[in-house]
């Protein structure tokens, strides 16, 4: 049989394997070997723990590097030397670049358990299983699909629409769909999921928020429909989550006592301002989160033996407004004091002089929650990373009012671009531009995996600008990218344009009939 898209062998494996993973939650039920598949699907818990591997193992690939590789080295928020991950650093990424192919394989990893879900699922429950627990389940495939093409969709524009792996075993070369299609399929399944999911109200037993929910869907789709354009529509989809209230926004009104730097503490997963997370646990290398790693400059606050893969790049570091405090929690500098960050000399850290990771002279602290015991023998760690969260619906509807003019007065507008804004500690603005906008989303969103994709749905030529004026070298070494307006689109993997060649040649429309 012909290999497909992202090793047809392996997708098979994790479909057969994934049925675990993620928080205390994702756990709790018997090895997979003592049931058989119908037996599996007897009862209503068995069909809620069908979707956990969707919220974590699945997206492995994508998580561990290489998101941060494309939207944080690529959008000009990280710095790295490291020869594995720098591939954008000065956007000379080529077809053969491994995150290319780990980020593929991961998104139709997801794709295919999703798939499998959808279409294996009603045929394989018996009479214990409530008609909601089943429909809430298929909600949750269906949103997870929709998640695996936005990301697709934003990396690569047009690919290959699947809704059955099954169906194509024996012709594995299928056509790309174009861009359009892409989006017209994550509406449709993100409605699906609007439907189908659970409502809730994010309190405070955040054990029980870890699987999304209608508001969840909600959200995610008012970011899809930004992204093209519908601004009215993303508008009125951000009122109906903003009007819910199923989420809080740390350090806002309803939740005073917590913080920005609160968002990213692993007694914090699940929390009241997570629209959707990926979820980490302890157990093997393919569930834990690695970022404290990664992110963290020394083994002196990681439970590794290296670190600071990534660094902050210096023209992030220029722009943090003063008194943002947002910066503190986002980059380290020398002389930085964290009373509750655990570190080879006990259970505070105050940032030293000498901090040099990446020759960056700082390091990240978002998402660096340091020598806590909780790791794994990697240094890995149970800290969920959030895909999206409430103060990004904020930035949305501002975006959304905004509708593509130059600036806005609007009071509602305003409203939601202020809240962030004041959160962060900084001065209400009677108005804002969409430069302004843009800016407000990256200091917000930095090493969240978003950046990239910002600069890639805007005007090309305005993302050339941006690009070619950041400073994208380290701290005694200034260099600068030539960009081209084709570098905020990814080449194909070769290894699957060698699988497929179809990949190569124009879309084709998609059938939704």
């Amino acid at each position: 049989m012909k290999k497909f898209y992202s090793n047809y062998s392996i997708l098979l494996a994790i479909i057969l394997m994934g049925f675990s993973s993620c928080s205390d939650e994702f756990l709790e039920r018997p090895p997979e070997d003592t049931y058989s598949l119908d037996e599996f699907y007897s009862t209503n818990e068995q069909v809620e723990a069908s979707t956990n591997a969707l919220y974590g193992k699945t997206w492995f690939f994508l998580h561990n590097k290489t998101l941060y590789a494309i939207a944080e080295v690529g959008g000009g928020n990280a710095f790295t030397y490291s020869s594995d991950v720098n591939g954008l650093r000065l956007l000379n990424i080529t077809s053969t670049d491994p995150v290319l192919t780990d980020a593929w394989k991961s998104c139709f990893a997801t794709v295919a358990q999703s798939n499998s879900l959808i279409n294996l699922l009603p045929s394989r429950v018996g009479n214990e299983v409530n008609e909601e627990v089943l429909n809430n389940t298929l909600g949750e495939a269906h949103f997870m699909r929709a998640l695996s093409y936005f990301y697709l969709v934003r990396l690569w524009r047009a690919v290959p629409i699947i809704e059955n792996n099954a169906a194509h075993v024996n012709e594995p070369q299928l056509n790309t769909n174009p861009e359009e299609d892409i989006y017209r399929f994550i509406e449709s399944d993100l409605n699906y999921a609007i439907e189908n999911l659970y409502a809730k109200t994010r309190g405070s037993n955040y054990e029980a928020n870890g699987h999304v929910s209608k508001g969840s869907a909600r959200a995610l789709l008012a970011k899809v429909l930004l992204y093209q354009e519908k601004y009215d529509e993303a508008r009125a989809m951000a009122e109906q989550v903003i009007n819910s209230g199923e989420f809080k926004l740390f350090g806002g009104e309803q939740l005073p006592n917590q913080s920005f730097g609160d968002l990213y503490k692993i007694a914090n997963n699940n929390n009241e301002e997570s629209i959707v997370a990926w979820q980490w646990t302890l157990g093997n290398y393919f569930t834990g989160n690695y970022l404290n790693t990664m992110f963290a400059y020394s083994s002196i606050i990681n439970n590794s033996t290296y670190g600071g893969t990534f660094a902050p790049s210096q023209d992030l570091l220029d722009a943090f407004e003063p008194g943002d405090l947002r910066r503190k929690q986002t980059v380290m500098l020398p002389g930085d004091y964290y009373p509750d960050l655990p570190s080879a000399n006990g259970p505070d850290f105050t940032v030293p002089d000498d901090i040099d990771p990446q020759n960056a002279g700082a390091g990240i602290k978002k998402y660096v929650v340091g020598k806590n015991g909780i790791t794994d023998g990697n240094g890995g760690s149970p800290n969920n990373t959030y895909i999206m969260r409430y103060g990004e619906l904020f930035l949305i509807h501002a975006e959304a009012i905004l509708a593509g003019a130059q600036s806005t007065a609007d009071p509602a507008a305003l409203e939601s671009y202020n809240t962030i804004r004041e959160r962060a500690g900084l001065q209400p603005v009677n108005s804002f531009t969409f430069d302004d906008l843009l800016h407000e989303r990256r200091i917000e969103l930095a090493f969240e995996g978003d950046y990239w994709f910002d600069l890639g749905r805007i005007s090309p030529q305005k993302a050339v600008e941006i690009v070619a004026a950041q400073n994208r070298g380290d701290e005694d070494n200034p260099e600068y990218a030539d960009p081209r307006p084709t570098d905020f689109i990814l080449p194909y993997p070769s290894s699957e344009l060698i699988l497929n060649p179809k990949l190569g040649q124009d879309p084709v429309p998609y059938n939704f009939d």
